[in-house]
């Protein structure tokens, strides 16, 4: 993101409030990030998104009841929040990318995994929550 905000000639915005809505995103990243990780560190499981095998618990209370992926939401955030600070438009296409790559390469494989763990109980979990918000 910075070096397309560096070397990309055009695509630089400003607006009113852009600091405000920066700030913003930023406070909801932290706290989104903070909550769901002492959520998994409460329940006593694995938060390792390289190892999905490892969780011993399903945490579906608290954030996990309206986002099954807060942490990654957070990350989103965060990168939105550097977006509006870089002042580039096209940083959004990659903050959409960031999306479409989690989804693919990291969310779809777990799923696989939890699915595989805890049968039943994750797929009626899969239809009442949504993947990010």
């Amino acid at each position: 993101m910075y070096l397309l905000a560096t070397y990309l000639p055009v695509g630089y915005f400003d607006f009113f409030g852009r600091d405000y809505l920066m700030y913003l995103l930023l406070f909801l990243a932290l706290l989104i990030g903070a909550v769901s990780l002492f959520q998994f560190f409460g329940s006593k499981t694995s938060i390792d998104p390289l190892s999905p095998s490892k969780v011993s618990t399903l945490v579906t209370s608290g954030l996990y009841q309206y986002s099954r992926n807060p942490m990654y939401l957070a990350l989103l955030l965060l990168l939105l929040s550097w977006g509006l600070y870089l002042g580039n438009a096209f940083n959004t296409l990659l903050a959409a990318g960031f999306v479409y790559y989690m989804n693919t390469f990291q969310i779809l494989p777990e799923e696989e995994v939890l699915t595989n763990i805890f049968g039943k109980e994750y797929q009626k979990y899969c239809v009442i929550v949504r993947r990010w918000f």
